[in-house]
């Protein structure tokens, strides 16, 4: 199982990462809005990560780290 670690501070909400993931690991938090006025991203199911990373090459912002 992989762990993930999102800077969301720095996440911009744009949905690559979400969009790229091959397990629906990822999703945008609709109940939490950063400094930047943005819905970071989140993990609704961590368990189904498979540690692909393909969220973390995806993120423009490099806010995602994954850890296998």
């Amino acid at each position: 199982m992989a762990k993930l670690t999102f800077r969301t501070d720095l996440c911009k909400g744009c949905g690559l990462c979400v969009s790229v993931c091959p397990k629906k690991v990822l999703a945008l938090a609709t109940d939490q809005i950063n400094k930047k006025g943005h819905h970071p991203v989140t993990a609704v199911n961590e368990d189904a990560c498979i540690g692909c990373a393909f969220c973390a090459t995806m993120c423009p912002d490099c806010c995602i780290k994954v850890e296998r």
